[in-house]
């Protein structure tokens, strides 16, 4: 039985809305002026800790307050401003149709992921979400993925991570699973196929064929 891993931001929900603003209102809490758009779409995907330092700087007091800033507006209105992408339900339907297993692996927060993959019309396929506690550890993709699959007891050639970003991509590969990339999200072609990924889809439409053609390979 094929385990496939699934990203949340950027490859099953556009979720830039929520993030976006989020972002903007804990900067502002600060008294910081947000970077401009493009600049913060870069930092959907990597963990807030990451992200927060290179305007408010290294202060790891700071830093935090920048997270509960960012959490409360999320928590409050962000998890909801998201969109599902097209093609996507249909895909999962049919994967999980199929027997598939089916898990979330994020760096968004446990609390927040749960809540909007619970909303998902097509939510009750997941079987697992990973994703950190909101303490700043286990928030790499390589340890969740490798946890995934010891949770679900698959070994690496019969997984698939599915993402829109390089952390997506080279978690994957730190764990010997197969790596697929989706170019409609935050990161785009160019960043995964440096990232190393074994394929990339330019719709949801793409992904059903990668999946299962490396199923019936394996």
């Amino acid at each position: 039985m094929q385990l496939v891993l699934f990203d949340l931001d950027g490859t099953l929900i556009h979720s830039e809305a929520g993030i976006v603003g989020s972002l903007r209102h804990a900067l502002a809490s600060l008294g910081h002026e947000a970077p401009p758009l493009e600049e913060l779409r870069r930092w959907i995907g990597p963990p807030l800790r990451q992200s927060f330092p290179q305007v408010i700087g290294d202060d790891p007091g700071r830093v935090e307050q920048a997270v509960a800033h960012y959490r409360e507006r999320f928590d409050s209105v962000g998890w909801r401003e998201h969109e599902v992408y097209a093609g996507i339900p249909e895909l999962i339907e049919t994967l999980a149709a199929q027997g598939r297993q089916l898990a979330i692996v994020t760096t968004k927060l446990r609390e927040q992921a749960l809540r909007i993959v619970e909303h998902l019309p097509f939510g009750r396929h997941f079987h697992a979400v990973y994703a950190p506690t909101g303490e700043g550890r286990h928030s790499e993709k390589a340890e969740m993925i490798a946890r995934a699959l010891a949770d679900f007891r698959r070994p690496a050639d019969s997984a698939a991570m599915i993402g829109d970003r390089h952390f997506d991509i080279e978690g994957a590969r730190a764990n010997g699973v197969r790596a697929l990339g989706v170019a409609w999200g935050f990161g785009g072609r160019e960043e995964l196929a440096a990232a190393g990924a074994d394929a990339i889809a330019e719709q949801p439409g793409e992904l059903l064929g990668l999946v299962t053609r490396k199923a019936r390979a394996a």
